[in-house]
């Protein structure tokens, strides 16, 4: 599902990854876990196409059997939107739109039909436990129910992958669990892959596959 091979990232002087390989298979759920610095959610973001690396000799990215970076800035819009989904430390919920109308704007961008999608984001918020809040903005949800709505506008557009940075570490104990379970869940019956940065232990351990970061490469797998 995923290649990565001889992937560095460099601001400047400064040198964040230093030629990173790694292979995921599709419906394996990943952890990437470091020390704060050692560069995880700089290879988080370019996995993710978020950002780009700094190509060196022998540097691919492979997605899904798509060559990353050949893609031009528009086709590589097109295919983030279609193939991937993101959930982050902190939901980035819209405060003005209500959750469904969250959940739905992933879609509305690839230009889906307006009644279909919003269907789809009713079963995905009826799945998540969330149907009763469905048109209720974030503020009147709790921590972990608008991090449940994040994770439904990361499914929306039934992706191929799904990258999360943090995404239980504004959560409280239970709300975390639940979270952590509901990946596992999410994998389980939709076949999504997970590639997760995170702090929590207990997350890291329950994963496929736990790759430990140092200093800008992986040190463990």
């Amino acid at each position: 599902m995923i290649s990565a091979q001889n992937i560095f990232k460099n601001y400047d002087e400064l040198q964040v990854l230093k030629g990173v390989d790694l292979f995921i298979a599709k419906g394996e759920i990943v952890s990437i876990v470091g020390a704060s610095g050692a560069g995880k959610t700089t290879l988080l973001h370019i996995l993710g196409t978020l950002d780009k690396p700094t190509v060196h000799e022998g540097t691919k990215l492979e997605i899904d059997g798509q060559d990353i970076l050949k893609m031009n800035d528009k086709t590589l819009s097109q295919f983030r939107n279609h193939h991937l989904g993101f959930i982050f430390q902190f939901h980035q919920l819209l405060p003005e739109f209500t959750a469904l109308e969250n959940v739905c704007i992933p879609a509305f961008i690839a230009q889906k039909d307006k009644k279909e999608t919003e269907t789809e984001a009713l079963r995905l918020l009826e799945y998540l436990g969330l149907s009763e809040r469905a048109h209720h903005k974030p503020s009147a949800l709790s921590g972990g129910e608008q991090q449940r709505v994040a994770v439904a506008r990361a499914l929306i557009n039934k992706p191929a992958v799904i990258f999360a940075d943090e995404p239980s570490g504004n959560l409280d104990t239970l709300s975390a669990e639940n979270l952590h379970q509901l990946f596992f869940k999410l994998r389980d019956e939709l076949g999504q892959t997970f590639v997760i940065v995170t702090h929590n232990e207990e997350l890291a351990q329950m994963a496929d596959r736990k790759l430990v970061m140092v200093d800008g490469q992986i040190s463990g797998r």
